[in-house]
């Protein structure tokens, strides 16, 4: 048996349709190559197929034979379109042939299938009219695939990958510097939506901020992950980021079914695309606090986290109940916890004033020092001391992050 080459990348929907459209116009079937004669694309039968198209229809490849043979030819030297043989002993029908280029780069091999060599003036007219749209919708996500890479590297923790992503970027015109950077990170849980679909549904979320009248963006996704790189002049506002997030979730409410769960963490204002990795960093520890924390509501902002920002370093494996202060979970374990919680919870956000606790909590002030008094019978600790304040405020904040159905996927 020959061996095989590895598969090619599969082509996207706009290629897809663009070479459906051309078979269906010709009638034959159409075939889309990379350079080095792997498989990206088939059109639907017409009745011509021969036993290499079958094969490679079947096993996404086609026969190294097949392969050194059409190369053989000299196709990616061509410099305009022909006929290749068709050879029996291999199953191959004769094809009509179009080097894809674009700017130089030669992208693929456009084939026809034309057994009888016939092709008239009007469909070879028609083939390069279609494979001109195909060269250009190449390049474009090449392009796009490219900017996706070098966007990546921009947030990387290495500085010598970030300063040849930062050259790249600005080189290419991908995005201007300017003196104000944010991202926003998306994650979404597994879900039970087709191959596919969740990286589309990101990218349809979030090409809206491509540009806008505030800033330039560029987007990284992958099946599981979008992340939004803005440049401004002027630092974006918290409520224009927050609307934003809302909007993208929004979105993708539509587009996704409920067990993607998606998040969104929006990082630090940082100063310049060199400084825009410290902003992911910090947007993947606001999209944990998001799913950990149903406070958040499934948006968090760096800037907004205060002490969870803190806390949310600990690793997954660290960040459990055995955090709690043992005279917490003693309280939580006490009867009428939940109405000493509250309690506890709104003195301390109060920085311990009883006028001010007694107001939140609608009660009067000798039922909240019958309550204070009883949570320290209860902890063994003093209210009127901040070592102890910080370690019960501090325990209730990891409580937070502990609440139930709360599964952390942030990666």
């Amino acid at each position: 048996m020959a061996d095989r080459l590895e598969r090619a990348r599969m082509g996207s929907d706009a290629l897809r349709e663009l070479v459906e459209e051309l078979a269906d116009r010709l009638q034959r079937s159409v075939v889309l190559d990379d350079p080095l004669i792997r498989l990206i694309l088939s059109s639907r039968h017409f009745e011509d197929a021969d036993p290499v198209r079958i094969r490679s229809l079947l096993q996404g490849r086609a026969d190294n034979e097949v392969i050194r043979y059409v190369l053989d030819q000299g196709v990616a030297q061509w410099t305009k379109p022909g006929y290749i043989e068709g050879r029996d002993d291999l199953g191959l029908l004769p094809r009509y042939c179009v080097p894809l280029r674009e700017r130089g780069h030669l992208l693929g091999v456009l084939m026809v299938v034309s057994v009888d060599q016939n092709l008239t003036a009007e469909e070879t007219a028609a083939i390069g009219k279609s494979a001109q749209l195909i060269a250009a919708q190449m390049w474009a996500e090449r392009a796009a695939a490219q900017a996706e890479e070098s966007l990546r590297a921009l947030l990387d923790t290495s500085s010598t990958a970030r300063g040849a992503a930062q050259q790249q970027i600005l080189g290419a015109g991908l995005l201007p510097d300017a003196p104000h950077a944010v991202v926003s990170v998306v994650q979404v849980s597994r879900s039970h939506e087709p191959p596919g679909q969740v990286e589309t549904a990101l990218r349809a979320a979030l090409e809206r901020y491509h540009s806008t009248r505030s800033a330039h963006g560029a987007v990284a996704v992958t099946t599981e992950r979008a992340v939004l790189l803005q440049m401004s002049e002027q630092p974006l506002e918290s409520r224009e980021l927050t609307d934003q997030a809302r909007q993208i979730m929004g979105s993708l409410d539509t587009f996704l079914d409920a067990a993607a769960a998606p998040v969104l963490g929006i990082g630090g204002r940082q100063s310049g695309m060199a400084d825009a990795w410290v902003s992911y960093k910090q947007a993947l520890v606001a999209a944990r606090a998001a799913r950990r924390t149903p406070r958040f509501e499934r948006v968090g902002d760096w800037e907004e986290l205060r002490e969870f920002a803190v806390l949310l370093q600990l690793p997954d494996e660290a960040l459990n109940a055995s955090l709690l202060p043992k005279p917490l979970r003693t309280l939580l374990a006490a009867g009428g916890a939940h109405r000493l919680e509250e309690t506890l919870r709104t003195f301390l956000e109060h920085a311990g004033s009883i006028p001010r606790t007694a107001e939140a909590l609608q009660i009067h002030r000798t039922s909240l020092y019958y309550r204070l008094r009883q949570i320290q019978e209860i902890t063994g600790l003093d209210l009127d001391s901040g070592a102890d304040r910080l370690a019960l405020h501090l325990g209730l904040r990891i409580r937070d992050l502990l609440a139930p159905d709360r599964d952390d996927t942030t990666r």
